[in-house]
């Protein structure tokens, strides 16, 4: 609980447009605002839960900060952006940022309506956007960061992976999903905004499969876990030793920038230049 948040740190007004959203949905909600979060567990007597805040708060806060930048490289920004919403709110504002500065096709058919094309799948990437908010650690001082350059998007978040999870069992759907935040998660599965628990990434990964794009990167990095998406084939691109880096990591989400330059022979230096291409 934030002890320094009371009801009155909640907007209401969020909370019955969330009802109306479920009503439409064909739900049944009787509740009014304040009974629909106890109903969520969102509320607990005079106290607001962390999720009930953390969905509902009536102004920003540094507490869900995400940076947003579009990147010429690794260090000139063309474009930048921050959010410090709710999170319901992030969501959109995020995925509206990284379509702003994807690429998009109109294919003409012929038809009375074109087919647009995006650079990436736009369903995956509402995946991906809604699983970095859902489920962050907001208690770690660093904030999520998401930068998209011309080839690519990295989508960094606080929290590494559990340790009973590796890189290999996401890419191979062999883990059990134990959502971070539950609250919120329960909520937004009621929602529409996530499916069924531990299928996300399945479906994110054959989104890019159909869309014949490469296999999404997923890394612990520092206090947090990364996924990147690739517009392109990149194993041409790669050096032999970004190659071998990469099988490395995938076996083992948690092997050190020291472990791998010992199995490489190349410097630490070395390691991270070639992780931050």
């Amino acid at each position: 609980m934030y002890l320094n948040h009371q009801l009155n740190d909640i907007d209401l007004e969020k909370v019955q447009a969330v009802i109306e959203s479920m009503k439409i949905s064909n739900l049944t909600i009787n509740e009014d605002p304040l009974s629909f979060l106890f109903k969520y567990d969102l509320v607990r007597g005079q106290d607001i839960t962390n999720a009930a805040y953390l969905l509902f708060k009536n102004k920003v806060s540094a507490l869900t900060t995400i940076e947003l930048g579009r990147f010429q490289d690794e260090i000139t920004i063309k474009d930048s952006s921050r959010t410090k919403e709710d999170v319901l709110k992030q969501i959109e504002q995020v995925l509206d940022f990284v379509k702003k500065h994807i690429n998009r096709e109109v294919i003409i058919t012929g038809e009375a309506r074109n087919i647009q094309k995006w650079q990436y799948p736009l369903n995956a990437i509402r995946e991906i956007v809604t699983n970095l908010i859902v489920h962050r650690v907001c208690r770690l001082s660093s904030d999520s960061i998401v930068k998209i350059f011309d080839d690519r998007i990295e989508f960094f978040n606080p929290g590494r992976l559990p340790k009973n999870i590796t890189v290999d069992d996401l890419l191979n759907n062999r883990y059990r999903s134990t959502p971070r935040n539950k609250l919120i998660a329960d909520l937004c599965k009621d929602i529409g905004l996530i499916g069924k628990y531990g299928s996300g990434i399945q479906r994110v990964i054959n989104n890019f499969i159909d869309a014949g794009l490469p296999v999404l990167l997923f890394q612990n990095i520092s206090v947090g876990f990364m996924v990147t998406v690739y517009s392109e084939k990149v194993g041409e691109r790669l050096s032999v030793n970004q190659r071998k880096i990469i099988e490395l990591m995938t076996k083992d989400a948690y092997v050190t920038a020291r472990e791998l330059s010992e199995m490489l022979g190349i410097s630490v230096r070395k390691i991270e230049t070639n992780i931050s291409y």
